[in-house]
């Protein structure tokens, strides 16, 4: 059985694979356009994105605005496939992120780290992009629907599920996240129910692409066969050739353990995952110190109790230097032990997909 295409409106991606949106620097237009030159969705990630522009600590909006259109346009001439934004609402210009991507004309904006209630807003007249929230329950899911369709007449073109085995910020309280209620599994189904009420009452598709801790071609066949019309991966795409992050940064999914791999109290007041280094063991034993804030980027972060600025530590660690910062990374990280190309990975995803559903006798015939 072969992987079925992605369809979002007027969109066909070939795979149901969407590159999960990293950012500061992980996910730019080498990454996305690889991705989709592929067949699958590519996602530049947006938070502190014009932080290698030169006057980013003087200027950081019109900085970050620049550099979105730079990495927009780039990956356009890389690829003819299908690119997409991941932003952070949490994000002090947030906005400032979706009307740069949707004037760039970017296939689709995907919204998280916070509610995007307003997200149809910035919609404007014969606008072809699609607009998907990140949602982490069923609760939430029923809740933008509702406030998108009786604000905006909107119906949302997709809905990403993340569950607690993601990396980076994580839509759970840091009790959750290791309970099983609130394990993809269970709350897959919740999404999909959630949703199905609004497909059958608007009569429009709304694919549920499911997100965290998706690692394996097997576990594509899992979700899919669950309902979802795809899955997003972010972890797996870390450790290829055209990932935009330093090759130290890759390097330490390589060299992590499953021990290595914590849960962090983020100064953005969400709980993290990341890979355990130096500079995260000196947070755990207060040597870091409070500071001064440079760049006021993010809405919830309060620095006047953080022990450090996390943008400086994920460009820090972007750039490979690691003891300065640190690598956030999915629950699976401990399992990636190569780097290849996009092509091989996704070369690699399809082939398991396709043996997992063999029995026996054909899986011999294969061998």
């Amino acid at each position: 059985m072969t992987l079925p295409e992605l369809k979002i409106g007027d969109l066909t991606a070939k795979l149901p694979i969407v590159q999960g949106g990293m950012s500061v620097g992980i996910s730019l237009a080498g990454l996305s356009s690889a991705v989709a030159n592929e067949g699958g969705i590519g996602v530049i990630g947006t938070a502190f994105i014009g932080m290698n522009e030169k006057d980013h600590n003087k200027n950081s909006r019109e900085a970050n605005i620049r550099a979105l259109r730079k990495e927009i346009r780039k990956a356009r001439k890389m690829s003819d496939g299908i690119l997409g934004v991941n932003i952070m609402v949490a994000l002090t210009r947030y906005d400032d992120m979706v009307r740069t991507s949707i004037e760039e004309g970017i296939d689709i904006v995907f919204a998280g780290a916070g509610m995007p209630l307003d997200l149809p807003s910035y919609l404007g007249n014969g606008s072809k992009t699609k607009i998907a929230p990140i949602v982490s329950s069923g609760r939430a899911a029923c809740l933008i629907s509702r406030k998108w369709i009786g604000k905006y007449d909107y119906v949302p073109d997709a809905i990403v599920v993340e569950g607690p085995k993601a990396g980076g910020h994580l839509g759970f309280k840091a009790e959750q996240i290791e309970d099983k209620a609130f394990s993809l599994e269970k709350i897959v189904p919740e999404v999909l129910d959630a949703v199905r009420i609004y497909e059958e009452k608007y009569k429009k598709d709304i694919p549920v692409i499911t997100a965290g801790g998706i690692y394996s071609g097997n576990d594509i066949r899992k979700y899919l066969e669950m309902g979802v019309s795809a899955v997003q991966m972010g972890t797996r795409f870390v450790a290829t050739h055209e990932c935009d992050a330093n090759i130290k940064f890759k390097e330490s999914y390589l060299n992590a353990s499953k021990d290595d791999l914590v849960i962090i109290k983020s100064p953005v007041g969400m709980p993290g995952r990341a890979i355990k280094n130096e500079f995260l063991e000196d947070v755990f034993n207060d040597k870091k110190r409070p500071f001064k804030c440079p760049f006021q980027c993010v809405k919830t972060c309060d620095y006047k109790k953080s022990p450090y600025c996390i943008a400086m530590a994920l460009y820090n660690a972007q750039k490979g230097r690691l003891k300065l910062g640190y690598a956030f990374a999915g629950a699976n990280a401990y399992r990636v032990n190569e780097i290849v190309s996009v092509k091989e990975l996704i070369a690699s995803l399809v082939r398991e997909y396709e043996m997992s559903g063999c029995n026996d006798v054909e899986l011999k015939k294969a061998v």
